[in-house]
């Protein structure tokens, strides 16, 4: 999201003084020559071609707008320019060399004959020169077993703010990743870091420990704020990932890593793919059948809730959605807004497209009361709690479950009252920090202001919940409803020194609601509700209660 951080920063002082010029010395359009290579099966990671070693042919390769297809003896030729970056496509069966410790997939040749321009004074370095065009760029692939039906680990906006904060990555998250699930691979969806690009290696090493491929996501966070515009705004990026987005084949679905994060300069950024990102989808997917199943991973979400920022809007979202109107099985998903959203978008006349806004790993850019382990609960401003997304492909079809970081049993949902008491009480009592915000006895008198809140973490226009009480009376619908989480509202309020300045609660789109019944008696009380979320996962939960006469 925006960099909310108040005060004049080193890059704003930089950009604002130094936008101009920069932006006129580096303005001419760089030349295009003609990169020659081959794809071929390498088993020992050498990105030169032995002369032995057979080509692979119909792999893809890209300079992130043109697509061609390699030769029966697996040689190809694209235009490239300086700044951009060649790739190839990993084809299903195979897999590109992975770098030792962090497993990140080495894809692409970033073209940059003189390097990053000293001039542009960024303060993480970018790409070393990298010399004349070479006569041939090869990528090696190896041969791996895969099988249409796999897990992948989504994780999004980790964005640790310093060291002490990635350490909250590492224990949070990280470490129970590979007991979550036997995953193919993972993605995270951007915002890796929360502007200090220094903490990369790092960060790497953490999520190389996974032990599967790991696939990255730029994010606004991610970018070189020092730079003029956007065609240098991703120097650390290229040097540390590669090419600023790409694709990828695994069993019968294709990937994408989108980057729609466009900065203008001065620590301006707006959502946008742009034309030449736009044209490589579009080639890409006519090489691929109509059936097949494609996962888009941008940062900015098509759609939030928090659309009311212009940071969190993307400029061509049409022209996006118009690219895929035609086919039958496609989802994307995003970060960006700490939210955790379901949308349905109208594709142009085709099916309509499912957008999932997934919950961020630092939920509230870890903030909220330290856990026994010294890491924030960081429940995010809509309620939902903070971890990442498991996605489960196969075939065609494809479902997604977020597991909870600080919730072992991975629940699903929250039951909560929302009522007068919670606000009610001497300011000073509510700093007390009370566990589990449990609400206190509530008065008859009371009950015409007293509501079940349930929200359910995964919910969206396609769920259902429904409540019964002390299973004698018939199951009641609740209703979906757009409102702040009382819970997270209470949380915040009483532990206002560790939340940052910028958190606030905001609308959540999975909560329901339903009003108590007005001729309930005192006595002891048992709710139950059961529910079914947007990719039909049924579940249930209880919650017990007091009702005191008065």
């Amino acid at each position: 999201m925006t960099d909310w951080n108040a005060g004049i920063t080193r890059r704003l002082v930089l950009a604002g003084a130094g936008a101009l010029p920069l932006a006129a010395a580096f303005a001419a359009e760089p030349a295009s020559r003609l990169a020659r290579g081959s794809v071929f099966e390498g088993l020992d990671g050498s990105t030169l071609r032995p002369a032995n070693a057979p080509g692979i042919a119909g792999v893809m390769v890209s300079n992130g707008r043109d697509v061609v297809v390699t030769a029966q003896d697996g040689r190809y030729q694209i235009p490239v320019s300086p700044g951009q970056s060649i790739f190839v496509i990993k084809p299903s069966g195979w897999i590109s060399p992975l770098a030792s410790g962090t497993n990140l997939p080495r894809f692409s040749y970033v073209y940059m004959p003189d390097g990053t321009p000293a001039a542009l004074d960024l303060r993480y370095r970018g790409v070393d020169p990298t010399g004349p065009l070479p006569a041939q760029i090869d990528f090696p692939l190896r041969k791996q077993v895969e099988s249409d039906r796999f897990d992948v680990f989504l994780l999004t906006d980790p964005q640790p703010e310093d060291a002490d904060e990635l350490c909250f990555v590492r224990d949070d998250v990280i470490a129970q990743l590979p007991k979550a699930a036997d995953a193919a691979f993972g993605i995270t969806l951007g915002d890796l870091m929360f502007d200090d690009l220094s903490l990369y290696a790092r960060h790497n090493r953490i999520f190389g420990t996974v032990g599967v491929p790991w696939f990255n996501v730029t994010g606004n966070h991610d970018m070189n704020y020092e730079a003029p515009d956007n065609f240098y705004s991703r120097e650390t990026w290229k040097r540390v990932f590669g090419a600023r987005y790409h694709a990828w084949n695994w069993g019968a679905a294709t990937f994408f890593a989108l980057d729609n994060v466009e900065y203008l300069g001065n620590d301006k950024y707006h959502g946008r793919f742009g034309d030449d990102q736009l044209a490589f989808v579009a080639a890409v997917l006519s090489k691929l059948p109509r059936e097949r199943l494609v996962v888009f991973c941008m940062h900015i979400p098509l759609a939030t809730v928090l659309a009311d920022d212009p940071h969190n809007v993307i400029a061509d979202s049409a022209a996006f959605l118009r690219l895929i109107r035609d086919r039958p099985n496609t989802l994307s998903f995003s970060g960006h807004t700490h939210t955790n959203e379901h949308w349905y978008l109208d594709a142009g006349g085709g099916p309509a497209h499912h957008h999932h806004v997934l919950s961020a790993v630092c939920g509230s850019w870890w903030s909220g009361p330290f856990d026994a382990r010294g890491i924030p609960v960081a429940v995010a401003w809509d309620g939902a709690p903070n971890g990442f997304h498991i996605l489960s492909v196969d075939g065609t079809q494809a479902s997604c479950r977020l597991v909870p970081a600080h919730d072992p049993a991975q629940g699903k949902m929250r039951l909560m009252f929302d009522a007068a008491f919670h606000t009610s009480g001497p300011e000073e009592a509510r700093d007390q920090p009370q566990p589990d915000l449990v609400p206190p006895p509530i008065a008859l008198s009371a009950l015409d202001g007293a509501h079940l809140v349930v929200n359910l973490f995964e919910g969206g226009p396609k769920s259902n919940v429904a409540w019964r009480l002390n299973r004698q009376t018939s199951w009641r619908p609740a209703t979906r409803v757009a409102a702040k989480d009382p819970y997270c509202v209470e949380l915040f309020a009483r532990n206002s020194a560790t939340v940052k300045p910028w958190v606030t609660p905001q609308i959540s789109t999975h909560l329901w609601q339903a009003a108590l019944p007005s001729d309930l008696v005192a006595g002891t009380h048992r709710i139950e509700v059961r529910s079914r979320d947007e990719y039909g996962v049924e579940t249930t939960a209880q919650l017990v209660f007091e009702v005191l006469e008065g």
